[in-house]
């Protein structure tokens, strides 16, 4: 069995027993000096708390050889009878109609009606003048107490266990879910944010708050600073507050925050071309990158970058950490060998390395791999570092390009979205639950971006970007020379470019519908819903709703999938709970181009069109079949 850590007394203990010793409101105590204990309401923690003070506090004395304080400290003072209260002296003149006397007088008509008082209005003291013997008592063991807290009293130090410092069913659950000590607890904290407590079981708001109010006070004495952006809700942050989370180093932290030493900058680098020759205002490897994703669309500089940017980001990323800290040089000096160790590195990275990717760029937690590559994401991420250094050398930033020789690992060939789209079967089984969705407000717009997603093709950064002006209205005519309304969404691609798509006219009566039971017009082109979302969060008090963000849309249908997985086929749910918002555009692509009973096979132009393919072969390649073996 696990031997629990003895609680330590801090000063919190002592000053919480001299204020009941003192007779100050037992609730505005514990508030004050023990709240991290528990709630005040909670009348059984709260007395049994004091009961373990008062003998931690005794066997302490016992300890030190001093068995009188022992038992001193243990005795209730209100065993002793207390003298009869005298009033105050603005008591006492109001009750005489003295109020217009003079203090002096008032003080001499006290004293004759009070002659036990002693020299003057008082509480508490012995018809003799001296302080009764419950005061004696009181006074007795605060004195007890200053004397014992400069004994023992201990201030938290940041390698101490949770346990002895909270709570004991407190720290239980912190140890549970691996934060056995301080310094591993304001780690986890800072890593996450303020909704650090959801990943501790057992653990809520109101004691996450107790424990952020025991780590702020004890601060100083820990050596350890919880953020400022452990303190509010991760959508009221600004960008600035998240980026100051973790500071810029020569570390294992993200391109924007990488800080390349002067030895390995590559200015000097061995394989740079002479300045002369360099078209580029680039001065370092770090800014050669920089102009490299520049040069692909968006505004690197501002960090807005596209889908394919962030993409070609992470590998460059990689790389440059790996040349500097792995490898110890620069990237402008890796050579075809130093290639080569970078692949073998891709296919078994250290643990130090890797992380769950759903930690985001400003946190601790991140790490620029999850695992190992898989041959297929080993040969993207080769094929991307050629292209870097291809345009590194046509800029006559560098003289060669090291990856140029690389040996690719072997295309499989295989169908385009194969094994990552659904069966009709398993759509329609989704299709089933989404109508069944709860119907609130976050489930209606759940339901609302699956549908969409499934039903044009749309990328995850294209379908949380697009707004109601972006929807038009187009009249079509019908088979039999009547006129129908169509719907075609303006959408911006991962490149820049503008295509129309067109939407189902059931969504757009949903989307409207969704409108007009938050107060604005059912008509969704209507001017006046201008810069509304179709993916919105229409929240109470919110005049104009943002949009849904990417990563919390992803989040969202992972977990419905995941609970879509339940109760099925065990070859159906696992492939439900490998599938992600991705898995509904390759099931657009592939449903739509072979069609099925009642359902005719959409022109392939049509949905190169709808996915936003540059190429028709690309398109086409949902139809390619799986080459054998």
């Amino acid at each position: 069995m696990k031997k629990t850590p003895p609680r330590k007394l801090h000063r919190g203990h002592f000053a919480f027993m001299r204020a009941l010793a003192q007779g100050v409101d037992e609730r505005a105590s514990w508030d004050r000096y023990l709240r991290l204990e528990g709630e005040h309401v909670d009348l059984r923690t709260v007395r049994r708390t004091i009961a373990w003070i008062r003998d931690a506090f005794a066997a302490a004395a016992r300890r030190e050889h001093k068995p009188g304080t022992a038992r001193l400290i243990l005795l209730d003072p209100e065993r002793f009878t207390a003298a009869s209260a005298l009033p105050s002296l603005a008591e006492f003149a109001q009750a005489q109609g003295m109020e217009d006397f003079s203090e002096a007088e008032q003080v001499e008509a006290y004293e004759a009606a009070y002659p036990q008082g002693g020299s003057g209005p008082g509480r508490g003291r012995a018809g003799n003048g001296q302080p009764s013997r419950r005061a004696r008592v009181i006074e007795r063991q605060l004195e007890a107490l200053r004397w014992l807290e400069s004994l023992v009293a201990q201030d938290p130090r940041a390698g101490d266990s949770v346990a002895a410092w909270l709570h004991p069913a407190l720290a239980e659950r912190l140890e549970r879910a691996g934060l056995p000590t301080l310094s591993a607890l304001v780690a986890r904290i800072n890593c996450i944010g303020a909704r650090w407590w959801t990943h501790v079981p057992g653990v809520g708001e109101r004691k996450a708050a107790r424990i952020l109010d025991w780590l702020h006070a004890n601060e100083q004495l820990l050596g350890l600073r919880v953020g400022v952006h452990a303190a509010q809700p991760r959508a009221q942050l600004s960008p600035a507050a998240l980026a100051s989370v973790v500071p810029a180093a020569t570390a294992l932290l993200p391109y924007e925050k990488f800080v390349l030493p002067a030895g390995l900058d590559g200015r000097t680098g061995s394989g740079r071309a002479p300045q002369e020759a360099c078209r580029l205002r680039a001065a370092n490897d770090h800014e050669a990158i920089g102009a490299w994703l520049a040069s692909k669309g968006g505004d690197a500089a501002q960090g807005s970058l596209s889908a394919t940017q962030r993409s070609y980001r992470k590998e460059a990323e990689r790389l440059l950490l790996w040349a500097v800290l792995e490898r110890g040089k620069a990237l402008s000096s890796l050579t075809s060998e130093d290639a080569s160790a970078y692949q073998a590195f891709l296919a078994e990275p250290p643990a130090a390395w890797c992380g769950p990717r759903h930690h985001q760029r400003w946190s601790p937690m991140w790490r620029p791999l999850e695992g190992a590559l898989t041959p297929v994401a080993l040969r993207q991420s080769l094929i991307i570092l050629r292209s870097l250094f291809a345009f590194l050398v046509s800029q006559g930033y560098v003289t060669g390009n090291p990856f140029a020789e690389s040996q690719l690992p072997p295309d499989p060939q295989r169908r385009l979205g194969a094994n990552r789209s659904l069966s009709f079967a398993q759509w329609e089984h989704i299709d089933a639950l989404l109508r069944a969705h709860v119907d609130t407000e976050a489930g209606r717009r759940l339901r609302r971006a699956m549908r969409w997603l499934y039903a044009i093709g749309l990328r995850l950064a294209e379908i949380t970007s697009v707004r109601c002006e972006d929807l038009q209205r187009q009249n079509a005519a019908t088979a039999d020379d009547s006129t129908a309304s169509a719907w075609l969404l303006s959408v911006t691609g991962k490149d820049g470019g503008r295509r129309q798509v067109p939407v189902p006219p059931e969504l757009v009566e949903e989307l409207g519908d969704e409108l007009a039971r938050h107060g604005f017009d059912r008509q969704v082109d209507a001017p006046c819903n201008r810069g509304v979302p179709v993916l919105a969060r229409f929240e109470t008090g919110i005049e104009r709703p943002a949009a849904w963000s990417a990563s919390g849309l992803y989040q969202a249908i992972k977990a419905f999938l995941a609970r879509a997985a339940q109760g099925i086929d065990a070859a159906d749910a696992e492939h439900l709970r490998k599938a992600s918002t991705h898995w509904l555009r390759h099931s657009h692509g592939s449903h739509a181009l072979r069609g099925r009973e009642g359902q005719a096979p959409v022109p392939l132009q049509v949905v190169q069109n709808n996915l936003g393919h540059a190429l028709p072969r690309t398109t086409s390649m949902y139809l390619a079949r799986q080459r054998p073996g």
